[in-house]
């Protein structure tokens, strides 16, 4: 199954920084769609994680900024 995912600019960059790093460190071309199904592979298998991330910058009426998001993430 194709379904079509809408990304806002500075993802699709931060996509395309990725594609040209595993390109220039493997000589491997590789889709905007591999990409994107390793990071969910790899997100699922931290699915706490993501679910902390979620949980930190939507659930509280407290603004959270990367410092917290980091510290949320990897301790």
């Amino acid at each position: 199954m194709s379904e079509e995912v809408r990304v806002d600019e500075d993802a699709k960059s931060r996509l395309e920084e990725l594609q040209a790093k595993i390109r220039v460190e493997t000589g491997r071309e590789v889709s905007h769609q591999e990409v994107l199904s390793r990071l969910i592979d790899d997100a699922y298998e931290e699915k706490d994680r993501v679910v902390a991330f979620f949980e930190a910058t939507f659930d509280s009426d407290v603004e959270t900024d990367e410092a917290d998001i980091d510290g949320i993430l990897y301790g």
